[in-house]
């Protein structure tokens, strides 16, 4: 099934066409014709493109609606091969297609791989950069104070996320961007307010694709964070894009692909140089080991393992964008005890394990329900079950309010670990005090 056609279908909402409208429109341009409004859905749905010249004329009718030119590539109709410089004004209209197609429920239904993944990545490591973000006229000046709101509408949903996931949180994120960045975007800046404008909607942007990660929606996530990505560049805010590629390469380690995830790793590490905090290389320093790790490649996973280490004994977490608050003392122990577990170094993993458990209390609930689960899963894996059924129990204490895809994948990863041991009265009673929250609360 083809990703529908968000760009047709943004654009004709800004421009206040029907579908059935746009149909009359062509046919009354073209007399052989019969277009009907069952026809421009299926351009959109199934993301069909009629026959030349019908894409140059739908061009046209919103251009003439809009008072902007429109090209083939603004309506989502260029050719395959088609690819056009970018400019901020096409930015903002794909970003903006991308967060009015997660409100209306036009999501896409696979993440992009392989190279389609990795393109992206190669935009933001090199030129061109967008020199200057200017935008003239508008029916409102963007002042300071429209981009303090949104970045505190960032801080205040990202502790939301934090408490209770990403499910019930995610929907005013994107309401946030669609209706209070969409027109701020749209509106006048110079050069300087601009950046600052773009760079705390990208920070926003990347929140809605944390929170579609988390509720188990990937290819919506991808498109999320790949519009904060692009947004960011367009700022100038390296640190910024490093974290966000950074979220770029915790998903790919969700979704298996390894080998992404630790190009995404280096790219970040490589393309952000000294502005990057010791913190955030930390933490990608730890996702390239383990994604190694998974991948049974012992060395490769030590290499960046001892990395992580060296810069989180140095850990400055006030240093960096706002963005990356979450990386706590204990994360990057949780981290390399994962990594050290699915080595099957087993004793070093539980060191590593206690360690991030100890020092949870300087973090958020979730990253507490995470930190418990990965030293459950030590020590299941040792065969030291009352351990683990005693900080089993104190990781569902933690998981009351929160609905979360990640968190409920972590409860079935120590469940599924448990299992075997079942017949035991007190694993028993921990996993029947888990099904509940084994229930996926993004649903099916």
């Amino acid at each position: 099934m083809a990703e529908p056609n968000i760009l047709l279908d943004a654009l004709l909402d800004r421009a206040g066409l029907s579908r059935a409208g746009l149909a009359r429109q062509l046919n009354g341009r073209d007399s052989e014709l019969r277009y009907d409004h069952a026809s421009v859905a299926r351009w959109i749905r199934d993301h069909a493109i009629p026959r030349q010249p019908v894409p140059l004329m739908i061009c046209q009718i919103i251009s003439d609606r809009l008072g902007v030119p429109v090209t083939t590539a603004d309506i989502g109709m260029a050719h395959p091969d088609h690819h056009e410089a970018p400019t901020a004004a096409r930015l903002v209209d794909r970003a903006a297609a991308v967060w009015r197609g997660d409100r209306t429920g036009q999501h896409p239904t696979r993440p992009l791989t392989g190279p389609h993944a990795v393109a992206p990545l190669w935009e933001w490591e090199h030129p061109p950069d967008d020199e200057d973000l200017t935008r003239p006229g508008g029916p409102h000046r963007v002042d300071p104070a429209d981009i303090t709101r949104l970045r505190a509408a960032r801080t205040r949903y990202q502790e939301m996320y934090r408490r209770v996931g990403g499910v019930p949180v995610r929907a005013r994120v994107v309401d946030t961007l669609t209706g209070q960045a969409t027109p701020l975007l749209r509106a006048a800046y110079d050069n300087n307010r601009g950046r600052d404008l773009f760079q705390a909607t990208a920070g926003l942007a990347a929140l809605a694709g944390v929170c579609a990660y988390d509720a188990n929606r990937q290819a919506l996530a991808q498109r999320h964070l790949l519009t904060a990505l692009r947004l960011a560049k367009a700022s100038g805010d390296r640190a910024l894009g490093a974290y966000i590629v950074s979220v770029m390469a915790t998903q790919a380690l969700h979704l298996r692909d390894y080998r992404i995830t630790v190009q995404y790793a280096q790219a970040a590490l490589h393309t952000s140089g000294p502005v990057i905090s010791r913190a955030l290389a930390a933490d990608l320093h730890s996702l390239a080991g383990k994604a190694y790790a998974r991948m049974h490649d012992t060395t490769g996973s030590h290499h960046h393992l001892r990395h992580a280490e060296t810069l989180a004994a140095r850990l400055d977490t006030t240093s960096g964008p706002a963005e990356v608050s979450y990386i706590h003392p204990g994360l990057i122990e949780t981290q390399v005890a994962e990594a050290l577990r699915r080595l099957g170094d087993l004793t070093a993993a539980r060191s590593y394990a206690e360690e991030s458990v100890r020092t949870a209390a300087t973090t958020h609930l979730r990253g507490q329900v995470h930190r418990q689960a990965g030293l459950t899963l030590v020590l299941t894996a040792q065969g030291d079950l009352d351990q683990a059924v005693h900080t089993g129990h104190h990781m569902l204490d933690k998981l009351t309010g929160m609905e979360s895809g990640r968190l409920t994948d972590r409860i079935r990863q120590v469940t599924a670990a448990l299992q075997p041991h079942a017949t035991q009265p007190a694993v028993a009673q921990l996993l029947d005090r888990a099904h509940h929250h084994t229930t996926d609360p993004t649903g099916p």
